[in-house]
C-alpha cells in the first residue's frame, strides 16, 4: 500500500495504523447519468460532493446509528468515461471515493462480501438546493412546472437535474439503488422543499391520469377511457408512466395520432383533445 493512502487515512484516527490493519476499496457514490427516478446530478454537484464526501461515514440501508458504521470515505475524484454517453448525450462523469475499515474479526465476512461482490451496490444521502426541470430550466424548489419527468418533449426525456448541493450525511450499502451504476438516495431536509416536492409530484401524476384517459379514448372509446381513469387513480408515478406508454403505443399500433391539448378543460374527453 502506498504510504500516501496510510497518510490520507491516519487524518482520520486517533493513532497511525499500519497496512495490516486497514482494509481499503473503492466505490461509485454517484454520477451524471439519468437514474431510476427521472434525476440526475450537474456536474457542478458532483463536485460538490466530491468535496463533502471526505470524511463521512458508511453504514448500512441509511441506518444512521452508530453500531451500523462500518467504513469512512478518506479521498474522492470525479471521472471522466469519454467512452460512455449518458441518457442526454454527454460525457458519463462519477464520482470515485475511496474507503477505509479496520480489520476486526466482527468485519471479516462483510470484507469478504465486498470482494465477492455481494455487497456492491451503494446509495448517498445528501441535500439538494435546487431541482432544475431539463426542458424549460424551472427550479422546482420555487415552482411547479408542467412538464413531466419520465415523459418525453421533442424527442428528450423530461427529468430534473440536482444542484447546489448544501450538505452530504452519508452513504449505505444498499440492495436496489436509484441510480443504475451506484445508487442515490435524495434527501431534503427543508420542510418548504418537502411540500413543494410533494405538489409537484401531484402535478405530474394529475397530468398522466389526464393523458391516459386521453389515450385510452381513442385506443377503446369512453368505456375503456373510463375503467383507465379507476385503474390509474392509485397508481404511482412509475405505474402511471408505465400505462401511458402503453396506451400510447396502443394508439401508434392502430395509426391513430393524439395531439393533446392542456390548454382546454372540458369535462368532455373528446372535447379536450383532437385526433389527427
Amino acid at each position: 500500500m502506498d504510504k500516501s493512502i496510510l497518510d490520507k487515512i491516519n487524518k482520520f484516527t486517533r493513532r497511525p495504523l499500519s497496512e495490516d490493519e486497514v482494509y481499503v476499496f473503492s466505490v461509485i457514490l454517484c454520477d451524471n447519468d439519468i437514474d431510476r427516478d427521472c434525476e440526475r446530478f450537474s456536474e457542478n454537484a458532483l463536485d460538490t460532493l466530491r468535496e463533502k464526501f471526505i470524511g463521512k461515514t458508511g453504514i448500512f440501508d441509511h441506518d444512521a446509528s452508530t453500531s451500523n458504521q462500518n467504513a469512512r470515505i478518506f479521498d474522492t475524484e470525479l471521472v471522466t468515461d469519454d467512452t460512455l454517453l449518458t441518457q442526454f448525450g454527454k460525457p458519463y462523469v462519477y464520482l470515485k471515493a475511496m474507503a477505509y475499515m479496520v480489520r476486526t474479526d466482527e468485519n471479516k465476512n462483510l470484507i469478504a462480501e465486498i470482494d465477492g461482490g455481494i455487497k456492491k451496490e451503494v446509495s448517498i444521502s445528501c441535500s439538494a438546493a435546487k431541482r432544475i426541470c431539463s426542458v424549460c430550466g424551472n427550479d422546482k424548489n420555487i415552482s411547479t412546472c408542467n412538464h413531466v419527468k419520465g415523459k418525453k418533449y421533442s424527442g428528450n426525456m423530461c427529468h430534473t437535474v440536482l444542484d447546489d448541493i448544501t450538505d452530504a450525511y452519508e452513504w449505505s450499502f444498499v440492495a436496489v439503488p436509484a441510480q443504475v451504476n451506484a445508487g442515490v438516495t435524495k434527501k431534503y431536509s427543508d420542510d418548504d422543499t418537502i411540500k413543494s416536492q410533494a405538489k409537484d409530484i401531484q402535478l405530474c401524476d394529475e397530468e398522466l391520469r389526464r393523458d391516459i384517459r386521453k389515450f385510452a379514448y381513442f385506443a377503446g372509446g369512453r368505456a375503456a377511457a373510463d375503467i383507465a381513469s379507476v385503474s390509474a387513480a392509485n397508481m404511482n408515478t412509475q405505474q402511471l408512466i408505465t400505462l401511458r406508454r402503453s396506451f400510447e403505443l396502443q394508439c401508434r399500433k392502430s395509426k391513430t395520432e393524439v395531439q393533446l391539448e392542456y390548454g382546454a378543460e372540458s369535462e368532455d374527453t373528446a372535447d379536450s383533445f383532437t385526433m389527427k
